[in-house]
Parts: structure tokens; C-alpha cells; sequence
């Protein structure tokens, strides 16, 4: 007999609440409009995170889609309990903003896109900066702030476009100034042989490199703090640990799910206790991954500034922000404190927490990516997130498969058509320039498999989360 579907009870336009039934511990909340489609199968997914013993507060943003046991869009506060699932296997997979000096027009869009992927590696299991022992350990132990010591060891075209004075301002503007307290003792070695070429490498999948531009500014006197104007040439930067994190998260899954206590769940609802030797290991293991992370988008951030350089002279492209995705961080939310699991959502902290920070004014910047072909949105935190432990969508969500999207083949005979048709992929990019390492697999983020990025920002905008700042366009997009 089929698993019956969990009843959903609609109790405003913005909200829809899951009752606390056996098995699950807690209630559940999904912040999704009537024009949001709903997986049943995301659904179910959320029902058995709330199902968690620690669970404490279970709820979805309006991107909700299914993932490996946790759905992405899903945010999870748990008492004293640490998850890798719920985290995923792109730990600190997140997005970056550069803004340039030029408008649209100014520059050849199509040859600067082409730079850009000459010198960062498209796709899955690319290298491009090598790191020894010691870089590797640099990395873990400092994050971007590792950057002028590889530098001074490995050479590397990166370095041509690195500058002291801008670097310690890009410290700044990264979330936790782009590192996390790591342990090289906890981290597999799967993920440091994997993962040591890794640096400056884009991976496959949803990571993107966009060349866009700022085609509305809601906010004049936000978007002035941030340096942007309307028609601004901007980069956007979508990518995380790669196979670094993909060990991390592989491994203590696994040890999540050999723990006695787990013997009634699979790896993919398995979890440690955050203050038992395995919880810490993991912790410490995911922080070095985050960190791996971070250096990973500033060396590509490098490689653009490079290439803008090499083009147009001393270019500057100051950084906007850098904000984490698929993390866990402690954190205190009306008096408790939890470990906010974010798989697929983005903090969205007010002014307030990020006091001590440049951004104590605005609140924190959050970049909000739609699909290739679709807006992408600049927002700040408002402080008014409590409900949503102060987290927002990190994106549009799927509607779709990849498998879906693209079909099915076997000896190249189509056993299944895709959803979409190779023409309604080319009307979807029309006037956009495309360089992708697999023309084979690209339909998988067509446009038409996402959610209406618009309807999203609507939601996080209407709850009250956040403000936007300005929404932008993309000209060119790289993918892997």
C-alpha cells in the first residue's frame, strides 16, 4: 500500500502547516504560495525530517524540492544534534557577486565570457590549482584568508589579479569572513586526495559562472551601499566544495548511519549527537569543507578579475558578498539553541546579528539565483525572519527531473522524450550566450525545470524576511 500523503492545511496565502502526527516529533511549516507546485514526494521528505527525535522546528522555503532523504529548501533546527544529510553533499555550496565598473554595452560580452572559461575549468572532475601538504592544510585551517600563503608557494595565473588592499576588503564581505574552526584530524583522506586539485574549478550540475546585468534597482540608497546602478555589468559565482565536501559528507553518513541508535534508519536520516566524539569530528570535518569552499569561489573570483585585466587594464571588481548555502551553524533562536541546518537556504540575518560586521546597517546581503535564462535577485535580511529561523531560499527549486527535463536513452535510442523540447530550450536562452562542457545534459537546467524565481521572491518579500535590492539579467552563462 502506497504511503499516504501528508495533509497540508493552507493557513494563510504564504503558509502551509503539517500537523505533528506519528511518527513525526514536531509540526511542519512550507512557505509556498497556490502558484507553487509541490512535490508530494518533497513533502513526505519534510514529514520525516519532523520525524527526527531532535527536532525542535521543521520547515521548507517556496524552493522545496526532493533531495538525498532531507528535501532541498528544508531548514532543520535540532537540540544538540548534527546531521550530514540534512547538510547534503555540496557542503558550503553558495553564491558570490562581483560588481565591475562597466554598463552594458561597454564591454564584448561573448570574449570576456570565453576568457572566463579558458581559465576556469567547466564541469565534473576538473583540476586546475594543485595544493601540497601544506596548502591543503592552509585551506582547511584558514579558509580564503589562506590565499596569500598559496600565493607565496604555488604558482598560479590566479595570483596575477591578487591585490592585498582588495583582500582584506573581500574578508570582510564573505560570510564568516570566510572561515570556520576546521580539524585536518577529522577530515577523510578521500577528501584531500580527491579534493587537493580542486581549487578554481566550477563542478557540474546547477554551479554557474553569470555575466549579468542590473536590469531594476528597488532600492536606490541599499543598492548605492553596495555600489550597484541600473545596466551595471555584474559576475555571478555559483559553486561549493566540491569532491572535498562530497568525502566529507559521504563518509559521516555513513558513521551517522553504523551508530546502534540509528539500527531503525537509513543513511540519509541518520544523525550524531553534536557533543559525542563523532558529532565534533563531523563538525569539524564540515567546517574544513566550508572552508574549502570559500577559497574555492575566491580563486575563481581571481581567475575573472584576471581576465577583466588582461582585457581592459587594471579593472577593479569589487566584491559584493559571498553567503553560504548547505551549512549547519549553532545558533540561538528565541531563547534556544539549535543547529540550524540549511540544505538548499541561505541566512538571512537583520542588521542586528550582524553586528561587528559591515553590514550591521543593512542587514546581510543574500543572492538569490533564479535558472539560467530567468533573473536573479540581491536582497537584505530584515531581521524579521524568527519564524523561518532566519532563512530564506538559496534559489527558484526544481519542478522538474534532470531526468525528466532531458529524457531517457539507452544505445541512443530515446526510451523516454523529455519534458523539454530542444526548441523550447533555445527560445528559453534566446539572446543569451551559452558555453557549456556538456551540450548532451545542459536541457537538465533549462529554464522551464525551475520554479518562477519571481513568485519565490514574492514570498520571501510578502513574510517579511527581506528587502530587494535589485534584480539582474544574465547575458552570458557558463555551466558545467
Amino acid at each position: 500500500m502506497a504511503e499516504p500523503s501528508p495533509k497540508l492545511v493552507r493557513i494563510d496565502p504564504l503558509r502551509l502547516h503539517i500537523e505533528c502526527r506519528e511518527p513525526m516529533v514536531t509540526d511542519a511549516t512550507i512557505f509556498a504560495s497556490e502558484a507553487i507546485k509541490l512535490e508530494p514526494d518533497a513533502v513526505r521528505q519534510l514529514c520525516d525530517a519532523a520525524s527526527l527525535r531532535p527536532a525542535k522546528k521543521v520547515l521548507a522555503t517556496a524552493d522545496i524540492h526532493v533531495g538525498f532523504g532531507i528535501p532541498i529548501g528544508a531548514v532543520l533546527g535540532l537540540d544538540n544534534a548534527i546531521m550530514p544529510a540534512a547538510v547534503g553533499y555540496d557542503i558550503n555550496c553558495g553564491m558570490r557577486l562581483l560588481r565591475t565598473p562597466f554598463s552594458r554595452g561597454d564591454i564584448d560580452v561573448d570574449k570576456i565570457a570565453a576568457s572566463i572559461a579558458r581559465d576556469i575549468p567547466l564541469g565534473e572532475g576538473k583540476t586546475n590549482l594543485v595544493l601540497d601538504k601544506a596548502g591543503i592544510e592552509a585551506v582547511i585551517n584558514k579558509g580564503a584568508a589562506a590565499i596569500p600563503a598559496l600565493a607565496e608557494r604555488i604558482n598560479h595565473r590566479a595570483w596575477e589579479a591578487f591585490e592585498a588592499d582588495e583582500f582584506a576588503d573581500d574578508l570582510k564581505r564573505i560570510e564568516e569572513n570566510g572561515c570556520l574552526p576546521a580539524d585536518m584530524a577529522a577530515v577523510p583522506r578521500a577528501a584531500i586526495q580527491k579534493g587537493s586539485a580542486q581549487l578554481g574549478t566550477l563542478g557540474g550540475g546547477n554551479h554557474f559562472i553569470e555575466i549579468q546585468y542590473v536590469r531594476e534597482v528597488f532600492d536606490r540608497s541599499l543598492a548605492e551601499t553596495f555600489g550597484l546602478f541600473e545596466n551595471q555589468i555584474v559576475v555571478m559565482i555559483h559553486s561549493g566544495s566540491r569532491r572535498f565536501g562530497y568525502e566529507v559528507a559521504d563518509q559521516y553518513m555513513n558513521i551517522a548511519a553504523q551508530r546502534p541508535e540509528m539500527a531503525e534508519r537509513k543513511k540519509m536520516l541518520s544523525f550524531l549527537t553534536a557533543n559525542t566524539d563523532a558529532g565534533k569530528n563531523y563538525i569539524a570535518a564540515m567546517a574544513a569543507a566550508a572552508n574549502f569552499a570559500f577559497t574555492n569561489r575566491h580563486v575563481m573570483a581571481l581567475l575573472v578579475r584576471r581576465c577583466f585585466n588582461r582585457m581592459f587594464g587594471p579593472t577593479p571588481l569589487p566584491l559584493v558578498y559571498d553567503i553560504a548555502h548547505n551549512m549547519a551553524k549553532l545558533e540561538t533562536h528565541r531563547g534556544s539553541r539549535l543547529w540550524v541546518h540549511r540544505k538548499g537556504a541561505t541566512r538571512a540575518f537583520g542588521g542586528e546579528r550582524m553586528a561587528g560586521t559591515v553590514f550591521a546597517k543593512t542587514g546581510q546581503p543574500i543572492i538569490t539565483p533564479g535558472s539560467m535564462g530567468t533573473a536573479s535577485f540581491l536582497l537584505v535580511g530584515t531581521g524579521n525572519s524568527d519564524e523561518s529561523l532566519c532563512s530564506v531560499n538559496h534559489g527558484a527549486g526544481r519542478v522538474m527531473s534532470r531526468t525528466a527535463a532531458r529524457g531517457k536513452t539507452r544505445k541512443g535510442k530515446i526510451i523516454a522524450p523529455g519534458l523539454i523540447s530542444d526548441e523550447q530550450f533555445r527560445r528559453s536562452m534566446k539572446d543569451i550566450k551559452l558555453i557549456t562542457s556538456d551540450k548532451r545534459r545542459i536541457k537538465e537546467e533549462a529554464p522551464d525545470a525551475y520554479k518562477d524565481i519571481e513568485e519565490v521572491i514574492r514570498i520571501v518579500t510578502e513574510c517579511g524576511w527581506a528587502r530587494v535590492v535589485a534584480r539582474m539579467l544574465p547575458l552570458a552563462v557558463l555551466k558545467g
